[in-house]
């Protein structure tokens, strides 16, 4: 079920902060830090982790470091490292000159290792992958040790230095912490920390062919980098007594205090990165950066702004439990801050032509519109009007119900910023019956929307001119999961079975205002009386207008919170 989300009344990570700065822990110093795995693109999940970890440093004077932890060579490449760059800058935040990689590391924790041997703290086993997996146990049965757990100090010294040289295939040996194979964690039980791998790193090349594991190698680069609180999402809390085994251990002077807070879970997506990969893998979206992706990239392209997402997690809080956060709430931050950022221009999505009859022919005249009425500083534009005009097919109905009130045949309504008008006939193709063009009149004395003898009319519609207006592509996004929790699936199916076969409609026929005919990429205007929409940052260009529905102007979450 859906957990209406808000700030809790205290940031439970910040009272610790706040408690260790007060008593002296750590010389009063605070340094947290950001560390990726460059396997993917960063989502909202770690949008909310970069808010937390820089805004922590911000607030109590410190510093956040960014680092890749880049130990699995197998599936890292540049292309994430520079995404994850450009997204952790795009949301506003910096690291100056603190950017690391675990890869700077590699000898510090070959050295690390070699020490664990020498203090009969780790080993080389030879089990195969399927045999340690299955020595280790299970939640209700204790794991045995391995046969080779008792090999000798110089034994393991000299196969490790052998499988540093490379002198055995993928797959024939490990090295793993003795710790405890009884234990009730299974984190505990002899926890592998180097496999053996001829893979050219993206950093070291072929410089090594044993590479760190995950667990092993997290903690000492916060060690390492004098890291004060190791913040991570609640899945790492049954890690956390492995990585003070390490530390203390190797008795590092740095001891670094893991805190875990619950990961972001967002209704209509997903956010585990392995079923991301097969999304874009898959071809059921257009890459990482497709708007209907949770990612950063595609939020960004979709129109989301840096603001609006760290207002959203400004929002939701901390907590120490797992919860869903309606994605209304993301869609509210965002109109929030388009509300009072956004210039309001016209668009036509799907044109139905509009021929005044009574207009002069070949006449034009410029009418003022308004930028943005919730800013008087935004000023104003001209907007053309003519003869023949575009109007939403939707807005009008030959035979209309009773709560319509748009335009119909004999009606008059309002143009926006225009006119009064008046629908006197309907145009239709004689081979199909589908309408043309409305035969309509206007009333000269309405102009700015106003009838001098003080008649009202009920509706007020958008339009552009035909003549001036400018062709455009609009892609109108969906939700890509019908499922408010598309990872919660029975037996035998797969998240997939829930994407949305509406997640995206292109349109190729719509009409925009001139004042959009050199719209910049990535520039973010509403519609009027549509929503908002974003220029998009690689297809849009001059004479090629392609724009992205960000939001609909329909607030849900406002008007579940007034329900509240």
């Amino acid at each position: 079920m859906t957990e209406q989300a808000k700030s809790p009344a205290i940031n439970f990570i910040a009272a610790i902060i706040a408690a260790d700065v007060s008593t002296g822990k750590h010389g009063g110093r605070v340094a947290t830090r950001f560390p990726p795995e460059p396997n993917g693109y960063l989502h909202i999940g770690h949008a909310k982790s970069i808010c937390l970890n820089f805004g922590l440093a911000r607030d109590f004077d410190g510093t956040c470091n960014l680092r890749f932890d880049d130990t699995n060579p197998i599936k890292e490449e540049q292309e994430y490292i520079d995404s994850i760059m450009e997204d952790v800058r795009w949301l506003g935040f910096d690291w100056e000159e603190r950017l690391y990689f675990a890869s700077d590391y590699f000898e510090q924790f070959y050295e690390f290792a070699l020490l664990l041997i020498r203090k009969d703290l780790a080993y080389v086993d030879s089990l195969s992958a399927d045999e340690i997996r299955e020595y280790r146990g299970t939640l209700t049965r204790p794991g045995r040790d391995s046969p080779y757990r008792a090999r000798g100090v110089e034994e393991n010294l000299d196969l490790f230095q052998r499988m540093k040289a490379g002198e055995f295939p993928d797959g024939t040996h490990v090295l793993r912490a003795k710790i405890d194979m009884g234990s009730g964690n299974l984190n505990m039980r002899d926890p592998v920390m180097y496999r053996i791998m001829h893979t050219s790193h993206h950093r070291t090349g072929d410089a090594w062919c044993i590479y760190p594991m995950y667990d092993f190698a997290h903690g000492q680069s916060d060690s390492i980098e004098g890291i004060t609180h190791s913040i991570c999402t609640l899945e790492f809390e049954d890690h956390r007594p492995l990585y003070d085994w390490f530390i203390e251990a190797l008795e590092l002077s740095c001891h670094p205090q893991q805190i875990e807070f619950a990961r972001l879970n967002l209704t209509h997506t997903i956010m585990s990165k392995r079923k991301l990969v097969r999304l874009v893998a898959e071809g059921h979206v257009n890459g990482w950066d497709d708007p209907r992706m949770p990612t950063i990239s595609g939020l960004r392209r979709r129109g989301y702004t840096p603001a609006s997402i760290r207002d959203f997690c400004d929002r939701i809080g901390l907590a120490k439990k797992e919860s869903m956060v309606d994605m209304a709430l993301l869609e509210h931050c965002l109109r929030e801050d388009l509300n009072k950022n956004a210039p309001r221009v016209m668009a036509v999505l799907r044109p139905l032509k509009v021929v005044l009859e009574n207009y002069p022919a070949g006449q034009t005249e410029e009418l003022d519109a308004v930028n943005n009425p919730g800013d008087p500083g935004a000023g104003s534009r001209k907007v053309p009007f003519g003869r023949e005009l575009y109007i939403e097919r939707d807005d009008f109905m030959e035979e209309p119900p009773r709560k319509f009130f748009r335009l119909a045949p004999g009606r008059e309504v309002r143009l926006r910023y225009g006119y009064f008008i008046t629908c006197t006939g309907v145009t239709r193709d004689e081979a199909t019956g589908e309408i043309l063009e409305l035969r309509c009149t206007y009333d000269p004395e309405t102009r700015g929307g106003n009838a001098p003898d003080n008649r009202r009319v009920k509706a007020t519609l958008h339009w552009v001119s035909a003549d001036h207006s400018c062709p455009a592509e609009v892609r109108l996004y969906s939700h890509l999961f019908t499922k408010e929790n598309p990872a919660a699936v029975e037996e035998g199916e797969d998240f997939t079975g829930s994407i949305n076969p509406e997640s995206l409609e292109i349109l190729m026929d719509c009409r925009v205002e001139p004042s959009l005919a050199a719209a910049r990429p990535e520039a973010i205007y509403q519609f009027e009386r549509l929503g908002y929409f974003c220029a998009d940052r690689h297809d849009c260009r001059e004479g090629k207008l392609v724009f992205n529905r960000s939001v609909s102007l329909r607030d849900t979450w406002a008007r579940l919170q007034k329900k509240a």
